[in-house]
């Protein structure tokens, strides 16, 4: 559905983004990992069509695409969904759900009961069951926010889902809540870019895992390719583990060394890496 091969992106003398390949297929979760100033942020606005990569190929359904604007790649079925939610707190949920794209009747009169019947519906068919879709969406948890943002997504139509850290201000209850809804979102035959900083909640979901670093890419696995300790290993950047626990026996911090050397264990690191 969405393929990039051999992305690259500066601004200026910046390199944000080089050599950067990533396909997403129906009913598949493609993580993008990768620790601040990775480069996510700006691989997002290239698939959002936010911005325009300056290097490579960028393909939907088999054909290249230069975006002009973010409303270019909605109307091919890309959404993104932001982690600063676009949200009206005060707004009743279904007035969130479709701001922007109210449904009217007669005279331009607000159908205000098929929004409100529609809202409830569609949270429904995403398993979101919330008491009162006339209560303000910021009364809601983070969670609930998000998983209205995917769902209102998908109702106007998105084939491919581009999330962005949607877990990362979540506590561990909520984001199961979101990556619960994320499989779904799979399941329901879409393609899901998870943009995330966590290895823990993305291995449980995601079917291929790029990792980033510095703006280029350092891996790129299908799931039976990598555990999640390689894939932790690779986020965490084990080696610096290792080295700094060397230095710090080496200064006498002895306590702060063993840590890190356990640290580095879990990771699957040792002397010889």
């Amino acid at each position: 559905m969405v393929k990039l091969t051999g992305v690259g992106k500066g601004y200026g003398s910046v390199i944000a983004l080089r050599d950067v390949s990533l396909e997403v297929g129906a009913g598949e979760v493609v993580c993008v990992l990768g620790d601040n100033g990775a480069g996510k942020s700006t691989l997002i606005k290239i698939v959002a069509g936010l911005h325009r990569h300056d290097t490579g190929t960028y393909e939907v359904d088999g054909r290249p695409v230069a975006f002009a604007s973010p409303r270019d790649a909605l109307d091919l079925g890309i959404a993104t969904v932001y982690q600063d939610l676009a949200v009206v707190p005060l707004m009743p949920v279904w007035r969130n759900f479709f701001l922007g794209s109210e449904k009217r009747k007669g005279l331009g009169r607000l159908d205000v009961d098929l929004m409100r019947r529609t809202t409830r519906d569609e949270l429904l068919a995403m398993g979101i069951d919330l008491r009162d879709v006339d209560q303000p969406i910021g009364t809601l948890s983070g969670g609930e926010r998000q998983c209205v943002a995917i769902a209102r997504a998908v109702y106007f139509g998105a084939k491919v889902l581009v999330l962005d850290e949607p877990t990362a201000a979540l506590g561990v209850k909520q984001a199961g809540v979101v990556l619960r809804y994320i499989v779904q979102a799979r399941e329901r035959g879409l393609g899901v870019v998870f943009i995330t900083h966590n290895p823990h909640h993305a291995y449980p979901v995601g079917d291929r895992f790029l990792i980033l670093n510095r703006g280029r890419p350092i891996g790129y696995h299908a799931k039976d390719e990598i555990t999640r300790e390689e894939l932790t290993a690779l986020m965490a950047g084990g080696a610096e583990l290792e080295q700094l626990a060397h230095e710090l026996q080496a200064t006498g911090t002895t306590a702060a060394a063993r840590e890190l050397n356990e640290d580095a264990r879990e990771l699957g690191i040792t002397d010889d890496d």
